[in-house]
């Protein structure tokens, strides 16, 4: 096996690159991102100790939990992000399921998240300076009711 073998049967042992993602709600991409974040499952788990036996403690899965999804990306006259979040601020919240694609070099999907019922609760615009040369970028956070790695 040569050192630049990344292949073991048909799984890959190299991790992937971090940067090059693509986000998708209710069938419209709506960008590339320089970041995501949140992709984040936890089961809560509640301790119970067996009466009359102080050192045996039972785990008990509560229920399961996700963290919001934090999407940034430079700023585009695309502006479906700030349509959605001005519906929610007018009081017309729009669930939306959408999936979150990470890609390889070439703009392939490698890996899919889907997430369910998504709706933003946040949006951060420019922190705008003229002596700088950076991007101006947004950040919008989606809370959500399920999230699922598809591929």
């Amino acid at each position: 096996m040569s050192g630049s073998n990344t292949l073991f049967g048909n799984q890959r042992l190299d991790p992937y690159n971090t940067h090059n993602f693509i986000v998708e709600i209710e069938g419209i991409i709506i960008g590339g991102f320089s970041e995501v974040s949140g992709l984040n499952i936890e089961t809560e788990v509640e301790s119970i100790k067996e009466g009359g036996a102080n050192d045996i403690e039972y785990k008990l899965p509560k229920g399961t939990k996700y963290s919001n999804i934090t999407l940034k990306h430079g700023i585009t006259d695309f502006d479906l992000i700030w349509r959605w979040y001005d519906d929610v601020i007018n009081g017309k919240v729009k669930r939306k399921n959408g999936s979150i694609f990470l890609c390889d070099q070439n703009g392939s999907p490698l890996v899919t998240w889907g997430f369910v019922d998504a709706y933003p609760i946040k949006l951060d615009g420019p922190s705008l300076n003229a002596t700088t040369s950076n991007i101006a970028t947004e950040t919008l956070t989606l809370a959500h009711h399920g999230l699922k790695r598809i591929v």
